[in-house]
């Protein structure tokens, strides 16, 4: 199954509940840009791709900036909008791999975090991603990644994850390898009327090495200030300085 299509027929559905504390995780990305010294300047613009249920828009928009909020999910848009605390939050419903459409926003930051740049169909993709993000970018601007690195398999029983579990939702997800991908499987139990359902989907990944994700920056005139593992997640901050 496709990634959109995997969100829009089973993951939109409990991805807020899956996320846990909008706050918790808001502050806490809200404090990675502090620490780094990222604050508006210039415009203030950021763009936030693969916006989900906007951990990092909210962040953005508490910093000061200028928030537009891109995803391919009308659902979690819509989770968005209808926050009282997003009403200067801008939204597009749109996929994150035609960027280079909001170029008139002249963005001096731009992030791409969660599991999203793993989402795309293939490194091609997500270097295509990273160029036309830098060309968009003001000079002095920031790219900020964040992503799982699925370069080392895990075997065996190491496979199958618990993610999430509450009284009526258990959520499990179950990983088998490939060469350059990795096939997800999220298996949903959950309680209805009493009884015990289970959905199941599955999509695909791609495997890439964070050294790879920087050897793209760099060929695209970003220069790396920060590569490392940060809250579960591989961490990359990248400016533009020409």
């Amino acid at each position: 199954m496709r990634t959109k299509e995997h969100y829009e027929k089973h993951l939109a559905e409990f991805y807020s509940w899956m996320m846990g504390d909008l706050k918790t995780k808001s502050t806490e990305f809200e404090s990675l840009l502090a620490s780094h010294s990222i604050k508006p300047a210039n415009n203030a613009v950021a763009i936030d791709l693969g916006a989900g249920n906007v951990i990092q828009s909210f962040a953005l928009k508490n910093l000061g900036y200028d928030v537009t909020a891109i995803d391919f999910n009308e659902q979690l848009l819509n989770e968005l909008r209808s926050n009282p605390q997003a009403t200067d939050i801008k939204t597009e419903l749109a996929d994150i791999t035609n960027v280079s459409e909001f170029e008139h926003l002249q963005p001096e930051l731009i992030v791409c975090c969660g599991d999203t740049l793993p989402h795309l169909d293939s490194k091609g993709q997500i270097e295509k991603l990273i160029s036309d993000s830098s060309k968009i970018l003001t000079i002095g601007g920031y790219l900020i990644l964040t992503f799982r690195d699925y370069t080392n398999e895990l075997t065996d029983q190491q496979r199958f994850i618990p993610v999430k579990s509450s009284n009526d939702r258990i959520l499990t997800c179950i990983l088998e390898y490939q060469v350059d991908k990795v096939s997800i499987t999220d298996l949903l139990n959950e309680k209805i009327d009493g009884r015990w359902i289970q959905k199941v989907s599955t999509y695909e990944k791609v495997r890439i090495q964070p050294s790879e994700i920087c050897q793209m920056l760099q060929r695209n005139e970003m220069v790396i200030k920060v590569d490392e593992h940060i809250h579960r997640m591989h961490t990359i901050i990248a400016q533009k300085l020409a």
